[in-house]
């Protein structure tokens, strides 16, 4: 027998950069990332626009127009920004990627055209996903518009849509070409959009940086309150720390079992198809971290006052910490019980189950089996909380917890 082994090193480079008034006349970043990586000019460019930000911002696809026509010797913009249904939504139903397939082969893009997609998490997911298997891979700038996506989803190397009633159950690996936080997007938010993105960057600071972790604790009443500078410190920190995970994990595509950045998210990924999707996925998140939070302390893992601290944060940044779909299902065996995520997270990492829980703020521990009944148990604690509103929610006078 005679075998060849052969062994393939590929380095990808991409920016994530913030600005203000994006497509603005003035405003040179969307025109040098693409110069910078486009070998022969102007260079095809399509643009799909998330349903909600189009709304809120009327004008959005005329700047983008004006933006483009005054630089044809660098874009040729294909047709007018195509407005599509943004929220999950976008990625429950696969006739919006054959959407998306259509457009670009009726444009006749290819692997050195760019598609800039400008909307939420859900969106860019959906699009990358489509962007990722066209071609094998048509250029892909992300826009990102809400908390979630310019901290978390917009910046990483994952794309995917829902299937067969799983998140993500179809996805891909593909770094884009760039990603554009404009934070002038983040104004017309609603306020669940805006509080529950903050549930990512609580995420990543609870797992790796104790500092910043503090750094929202102090100002979580800024933060629900809609301070910008506040807002845009937490998203440019919870994005390098992602960003430093994926270039530093040695696992970037996640060929592994460990997964720290989905602390929190095995709960959750079950929790937004039990809703029916209505509680979005930074809501989810935060019970999913309250939970293992919650899971971590009953089992001698955590410190009671940093459980306390985790869950006052998340109730100060106006997060819940339990939702009644927690508890609906409690035969074990049904489908539908929220104990059925463990399962279904093991199988989408495959290999061995393995779950990131706390040993205290700023420090993972991975565990590789959980009890269900510690698990029951947390939920129930968790059930009985309620919030005492306070006027400042920051470190010395955080909510107090009532149980």
């Amino acid at each position: 027998m005679q075998t060849i082994f052969q062994s393939v090193q590929v380095t990808f480079r991409y920016a994530v950069c913030f600005t203000n008034g994006l497509f603005g006349p003035e405003n040179p970043l969307l025109e040098e990332v693409i110069r910078a990586q486009s070998d022969s000019l102007p260079t095809k460019v399509f643009f799909i626009v998330d349903g909600g930000v189009a709304l809120h911002h009327p004008g959005l696809s005329g700047e983008i127009e004006s933006y483009c026509r005054y630089r044809t010797q660098l874009l040729t913009l294909v047709q007018a920004p195509l407005v599509m249904e943004g929220g999950e939504c976008a990625k429950n139903d696969p006739a919006n990627v054959e959407v998306v397939y259509e457009a670009i082969h009726r444009l006749g893009l290819d692997r050195h055209s760019y598609i800039v997609v400008v909307g939420g998490g859900a969106l860019i997911d959906m699009v990358g996903y489509a962007a990722a298997t066209a071609h094998r891979g048509v250029r892909l700038i992300r826009v990102p518009t809400t908390v979630l996506a310019q901290n978390d989803s917009g910046v990483g190397v994952k794309n995917g849509i829902n299937a067969y009633n799983k998140k993500n159950f179809l996805g891909t690996f593909a770094p884009p070409a760039a990603v554009l936080n404009d934070f002038d997007f983040l104004c017309t938010l609603c306020e669940r959009d805006w509080r529950s993105g903050m549930a990512e960057a609580v995420k990543v600071a609870l797992i790796k940086d104790a500092k910043f972790f503090e750094f929202i604790e102090e100002h979580a009443g800024v933060l629900s309150g809609r301070d910008m500078p506040a807002m845009e410190h937490l998203i440019h920190r919870c994005a390098q720390l992602h960003l430093e995970h994926i270039a530093g994990s040695g696992d970037p595509f996640e060929f592994g079992s460990s997964r720290p950045l989905d602390f929190g998210h095995w709960a959750a990924h079950k929790l937004e198809p039990l809703t029916g999707y209505t509680l979005r996925h930074g809501e989810a998140v935060a019970v999913g971290i309250a939970l293992d939070t919650t899971y971590a302390y009953l089992s001698g893992l955590l410190a009671k006052s940093d459980w306390q601290r985790v869950l006052n944060v998340l109730l100060a940044l106006g997060l819940a910490v339990h939702t009644p779909e927690l508890s609906l299902y409690h035969d074990r065996t049904d489908a539908r019980c929220i104990l059925q995520g463990l399962n279904e997270f093991r199988e989408h990492l495959g290999g061995k189950l393995t779950i990131m829980l706390l040993a205290r703020i700023g420090q993972g521990i991975e565990v590789h089996e959980m009890d269900e009944d510690k698990i029951i148990e947390s939920i129930e604690l968790l059930a009985h909380y309620q919030i005492q509103p306070s006027q400042e929610p920051c470190r010395e006078q955080t909510p107090a917890l009532v149980y």
